[in-house]
């Protein structure tokens, strides 16, 4: 090997050791602890306090605020903070909602479900909310305080510690609240008053880190430049686009309820629909809601989160639907896939053992290791080469659980399609988040990855949805085989891109990264 090499791939690893990796380790974990403790924890957590089903059921729309945090990113990114604004742009919005997450868990520790469930749910509203908040920060922090190529190494730091954390938040917490002495068939509220009081205290090393580390040079020089809306513009966005989200699909909704029947064929006029068809009037009140949305004054008060947007595709013209294109189908093959992966473990007769020992705890392991090997590689080879490897990887290791449906449950097995599985996924998320990172312009950095981030997940979650139905009508072989030949579009969209690779406009690099 030559010495050349043997220094890019020094350089490489050494990209592991800097301050800014170990911040965004226990960023990442302060990431990972609530949203686990908002979702599946607190689920056990009412249903063991004897809650009904129905109403944790309701109760887990709570996670709708990460699905959803991209409306309000346009804030991180041209608002300052009054008073804590002084630590800067990135660091006041973590302080902040650091703050009020810890604020929060220690609400909802003190909180019993069987006597104030409202408040209960009304701080844990309150914990979402700012953790999702807390992600848009991190996230823009992360890509300003290093160049394209180091995002792949920061992002895996990220992930380890955001894993280990949604690991510890669930299994951890359950663990705690047993042996602070509340079972299924014993509920104890002091079990879990002490339970979430500890993850409240977990949540101190990120704000500690978060009032230590320096502001990103980049957001320092953007910030004036970026805040070129004031606070009510920004509300006023925020409430506009939720309208907005709510009347185009109400509208469509109301319309297919209309009776549209008695208009073609009954003899009944526009009017006669008006005064007696509740779903064509509501049709109708929507339909002024979208237009006031969409007209001139709506779409100034829109502004602060269209210019994000319109700066994207400014950027990148027509290669701006091949980008998005690429973004929407890249995790669609091992995420349709993950859908019924539970499931199949089971139906292949393993047990609750095997499944937890080698699938949650060991497959963690593995992912944490592609992650890491990721972020070396596209020090060493670039974005487009990792890429264009984790996604192909993630998609043919899908033949894998493929073959292991022909093989019952064969535990040798399902750890060597779990190792690769799972390996090849970190490697494919470590390249993808610095792929996203590189689209983004650094004065709408929160906003953009955001957006880019829930375009993401959109796709898969809709086609997952129906994993179920496919497995019932084709079998698992058959749709093993149909999800790794989702990746197969992906694939080719990389290699176009790979021979035109989009040209962002010098506003968009980052400068030298600090030593932190």
């Amino acid at each position: 090997m030559s010495t050349q090499s043997k220094q890019s791939w020094r350089t490489a690893l050494a990209a592991y050791a800097t301050p800014a990796t170990l911040a965004l380790l226990l960023l990442g974990f302060a990431a990972g602890l609530p949203y686990m403790l908002v979702f599946s924890t607190l689920s056990v957590w009412l249903r063991e306090a004897g809650v009904a089903r129905e109403t944790i059921g309701f109760a887990s729309l709570i996670g709708l605020a990460y699905a959803f945090k991209w409306v309000w990113a346009p804030m991180l990114d041209q608002w300052r903070l009054p008073l804590l604004g002084a630590l800067g742009r990135r660091r006041s919005w973590l302080v902040l909602s650091q703050a009020l997450v810890t604020i929060g868990l220690a609400g909802m520790a003190l909180s019993d479900p069987q006597q104030h469930l409202a408040w209960l749910i009304a701080l844990a509203v309150l914990v979402a909310f700012a953790s999702a908040t807390q992600d848009i920060a991190v996230d823009a922090y992360r890509l300003e305080i290093a160049e394209d190529t180091r995002q792949a190494t920061l992002a895996a730091s990220y992930m380890a510690g955001y894993r280990v954390a949604a690991l510890l938040a669930t299994a951890g917490a359950l663990y705690f609240a047993e042996w602070f002495g509340s079972t299924g068939h014993s509920y104890q509220f002091s079990a879990w008053t002490g339970t979430y009081l500890v993850f409240a205290l977990l949540m101190i090393p990120a704000l500690v880190t978060s009032l230590l580390i320096r502001e990103p040079p980049v957001a320092l020089r953007t910030q004036l430049e970026a805040a070129k809306y004031g606070l009510a513009h920004q509300l006023v966005s925020v409430l506009v686009l939720i309208v907005l989200l709510v009347s185009v699909p109400a509208l469509f909704t109301q319309l297919y309820n209309t009776d549209w029947h008695s208009l073609f064929y009954e003899g009944a006029t526009l009017l006669d629909l008006l005064l007696e068809d509740r779903a064509f009037l509501r049709a109708l009140l929507y339909l002024i809601l979208t237009w006031l949305c969409l007209s001139s004054m709506g779409r100034r008060g829109l502004a602060p989160v269209l210019t994000p947007v319109s700066d994207f595709v400014v950027r990148y013209r027509w290669q701006a639907l091949l980008l998005l294109g690429l973004i929407a189908t890249y995790r669609l093959s091992d995420t349709v896939m993950g859908v019924m992966a539970n499931v199949f473990y089971i139906d292949q007769g393993f047990t609750k053992d095997q499944i937890a020992s080698v699938s949650k705890l060991f497959g963690l392991v593995m992912t944490l290791l592609g992650a890491g090997f990721g972020g070396v590689l596209i020090i060493r080879f670039g974005i487009l080469p990792i890429l264009f490897i984790g996604g192909a990887a993630s998609a043919a290791t899908n033949l894998l659980f493929l073959l292991l449906a022909g093989m019952g449950p064969n535990l040798a097995m399902l750890v060597v399609t779990i190792s690769c599985d799972n390996f090849s996924a970190g490697l494919a998320t470590a390249a993808f988040v610095a792929y996203l990172s590189s689209l983004t312009n650094l004065k709408f950095s929160a906003t953009q990855y955001a957006l880019l981030s829930s375009i993401m997940l959109l796709l898969p979650r809709l086609i997952g949805g129906y994993s179920g139905v496919m497995v019932e009508k084709f079998g698992y072989a058959q749709f093993f085989l149909f999800t790794a030949l989702l990746g197969v579009p992906t694939l080719i969209m990389i290699l176009w891109q790979w021979r035109r690779p989009p040209q962002p406009q010098p506003s968009h690099a980052a400068t030298s990264p600090p030593s932190d």
